[in-house]
């Protein structure tokens, strides 16, 4: 151990990182590049982190926020985020000839159907998220306007007035912390028995598996950083689970700059983990700005196993042909 270093125990969660959906992404952009060159229209950020997206950028992906920033009469192809888009984007694509990719991870594209299918049935649907958020925009976009009640908070969920008791369902966003949402639908579900929700939790199992790690080593330490994206919705909930498991100092950081020494200059224990679109580079970057200023033990703390794995979408799939 170096002499005129502080010793620094830092627990490293896994899993951290990249989930299916994002590397799904990622790949699809990757993959279209590799196929079409360069430029690749991507609408909205791919996944929401600064790092990802000016990588792809370099290699020439070409980010718009809207299809009226694509030029008319490109046959480059326009790929959609994996946050998801309202039905009315691929509409407006097919409208404009654009060479459409859907790279909307198949989690999120699992609770659209599932709106699409309570709302066929005759039940209004409650979505439990955030407001402005790409993924409820997307998921709202689904369904005729007022067909979709947003419910953010418990607050709202006891005083939320549905027009038919009866005949009611909810979804969820699928990054969204894991007890507050248990929280919103205990309410609703006293308040409304006959509600219908998903044979399988929205909530996906990254965003689940990211959160139960940090809630097992949170106690354990003086502080914690979670690399991701201030935009990024899993990323900021993770920082909330240390924050509510007793963990007195916690951060989101996007890179090593970032890191506020006067907070964490003094620590002796520090647990990082990343949300789902953040590379393990920069885990390893924040983890070398630590060894500069620290004699660094790192031990990984496994809560779980992830070998979940999705297709590139059908266009750029090498075996889509055969």
């Amino acid at each position: 151990m170096s002499a005129d270093k502080p010793a620094l125990r830092v627990l490293l969660c896994a899993p951290r990182g990249f989930c299916a959906g994002v590397v799904r992404a990622i790949d699809a952009v990757e993959k279209a590049l590799a196929l079409y060159g360069p430029p690749v229209y991507v609408r909205h950020e791919i996944v929401h982190n600064k790092y990802v997206v000016e990588g792809l950028k370099a290699k020439g992906a070409v980010f718009v926020e809207e299809l009226h920033e694509v030029p008319a009469g490109t046959t480059a192809p326009v790929i959609f985020s994996a946050h998801g888009v309202a039905k009315s984007v691929p509409e407006d694509a097919a409208a404009r000839n654009f060479f459409a990719i859907d790279a909307t991870c198949p989690l999120v594209t699992k609770v659209h159907r599932e709106a699409t299918v309570h709302h066929k049935r005759g039940r209004e649907v409650v979505l439990i998220g955030h407001a402005g958020h790409p993924e409820v925009i997307g998921t709202m976009g689904q369904l005729p306007e007022g067909a979709v009640a947003l419910v953010e908070t418990a607050a709202q969920a006891r005083s939320f007035t549905p027009r038919d008791p009866e005949r009611l369902a909810y979804t969820t966003q699928t990054t969204l912390s894991i007890d507050d949402t248990a929280e919103i639908v205990a309410i609703l579900r006293e308040r409304f028995p006959a509600m219908v929700g998903p044979q399988k939790e929205d909530i996906c199992y990254a965003t689940t598996n990211r959160q139960e790690a940090v809630k097992r080593v949170a106690p354990q330490v003086d502080a914690m950083i979670v690399v991701g994206a201030p935009n990024s919705s899993n990323s900021q909930r993770l920082r909330e689970v240390a924050e509510r498991e007793g963990c007195r100092a916690s951060a989101l950081v996007q890179r090593a700059a970032d890191i506020d020494w006067a907070v964490f200059g003094s620590i002796s224990s520090l647990a990082i983990t990343a949300g789902a679109s953040a590379p393990e580079v920069l885990v390893e970057e924040i983890i070398d700005a630590f060894a500069a200023r620290f004699a660094v033990a790192v031990e990984t703390v496994h809560t779980a196993h992830e070998d979940v794995f999705f297709p590139l979408p059908r266009q750029l799939r090498t075996d889509a042909a055969e």
